[in-house]
């Protein structure tokens, strides 16, 4: 039964390491459509794939050391790897409720509504990606919008004149966005002297941030990634040698 035992696990880690690689194909198989990009938006596109990229590395590894673990025969050691490492997957793919230290942006309008003439205010889908690829190279971690996860596969875009995030709308102000990083003050500095402030205004939008916190609570996507069904052979896991 012990051969049995370690098909199982190699079929498990090979399973586990699927699922990492559909993350990281969903997550780029889309890419965002512009008329033009200027030489900003270039470069933070392939600062982003080099992230994933560099990822993609270190979860190789991680699964080699996996299967050294259960080539060596410690098969409970290897079992507990197995979950801790299904963890670890499923918050990088955000689908886990996460809480640390970060900041809390809001999305306000910057006059009255009354003053310039327009009834609803909203934010545009360039804007806002822009927003996010800045956060990104400022090492935000993890990102929410109104409550919704922001992960690899998230998709804003403009559906007849609307602003949507993952289906949902984001057609009015005030937005609520908050993200954890590993450093919430040095977050707080480079968004304080972002120049994406002046874009917002043009929009008669402001950025305006909370105090850094260190207990900020982003919650767990609702969205299903497919990555098969991994399960133990009852059958096998509880066998003899």
């Amino acid at each position: 039964m012990s051969g049995q035992k370690k098909i199982v696990g190699y079929t498990l880690i090979m399973g586990l390491f699927g699922f990492m690689l559909s993350v990281q194909f969903l997550s780029i198989k889309e890419p965002v459509i512009r008329d033009t990009r200027d030489l900003w938006e270039i470069r933070e596109d392939l600062k982003e794939e080099q992230k994933k990229h560099t990822e993609l590395v270190a979860g190789i590894r991680k699964y080699d050391e996996l299967l050294s673990t259960y080539e060596s025969g410690e098969e409970a050691a290897g079992e507990a790897a197995l979950k801790n490492t299904l963890q670890e997957l499923k918050i990088q793919a955000g689908l886990t409720e996460v809480k640390g230290e970060g900041l809390v942006l809001h999305l306000k309008p910057l006059f009255n509504e009354e003053l310039i003439g327009e009834n609803t205010l909203s934010v545009s889908p360039d804007l806002l990606r822009r927003l996010l690829n800045e956060l990104n190279t400022y090492d935000a971690k993890y990102i929410s919008i109104n409550g919704i996860r922001v992960t690899g596969t998230t998709v804003i875009r403009d559906i007849n004149g609307v602003t949507k995030m993952d289906g949902y709308s984001l057609n009015s102000l005030p937005i609520e966005i908050r993200i954890i990083a590993e450093d919430a003050e040095k977050l707080s500095d480079r968004v304080k002297a972002s120049g994406t402030h002046d874009l917002f205004a043009i929009d008669n939008i402001k950025l305006e941030a909370e105090d850094p916190s260190s207990d900020i609570v982003i919650p767990g996507s609702d969205k299903k990634i497919p990555s098969g069904k991994l399960s133990y052979d009852e059958g096998v896991k509880g066998g003899t040698n």
